[in-house]
């Protein structure tokens, strides 16, 4: 990770420079100035993809760090206990709505940076809501999500987990067909509270 972080400063370093290199050229004409717009449009385009890059980079790492928590509770019933806001659980019981947190997590992790797409998305969520030890979880956390920005991705991708069980409550035999597919998915965008 630290390498990727590192390539990325350098091509930034290096993009930046060449940026000013040719903001120093004075008032070229012609051909010479279309080239220097090409060029610098190139160089802006060239940014936005590295901080996309990092952007992804340092989700990815945020959630890699929250696996790891996630795994210590998993391992130690009093840390599950002292971070866990869900009363009246066993040990077991609370290892198990931890777990289901974290599959929940990576499946929305794997869509915000791009690994699966929004179709796959919600064929991965359908069979995850078939499962009792989620839907307890689900039921459990509904406060949880109440805290979210409406227009975050996570709200989002919530109100259509939320969609498919009320659809599972009316026809559980039909699980494969639950959350329908909204207009637009809905766009990644820099977490803002993890």
């Amino acid at each position: 990770m630290a390498l990727r972080r590192n390539t990325a400063a350098r091509s930034i370093g290096s993009a930046l420079a060449a940026g000013l290199a040719l903001m120093r050229v004075s008032f070229a004409r012609g051909a010479d100035r279309r080239r220097l717009e090409q060029l610098l449009t190139e160089l802006v385009q060239q940014l936005a993809l590295m901080t996309e890059e990092i952007h992804r980079a340092n989700l990815t790492q945020y959630y890699r760090l929250i696996a790891d928590q996630n795994d210590r509770k998993l391992d130690d019933p009093t840390l599950a206990e002292a971070s866990s806001t869900l009363g009246g659980l066993s040990d077991a019981r609370r290892r198990q709505m931890i777990f289901a947190n974290q599959q929940y997590g990576s499946l929305v992790l794997a869509h915000r940076v791009g690994v699966i797409g929004w179709d796959e998305l919600l064929g991965h969520l359908r069979v995850l809501c078939i499962n009792s030890v989620f839907a307890e979880y689900w039921d459990r956390t509904v406060d949880h999500r109440r805290s979210l920005p409406p227009d975050s991705v996570e709200a989002k991708i919530g109100a259509t987990v939320d969609v498919m069980m009320e659809e599972l409550a009316e026809e559980p035999d039909e699980w494969w067909v639950v959350g329908s597919v909204p207009e637009s998915e809905p766009e990644p965008e820099p977490p803002a509270h993890g």
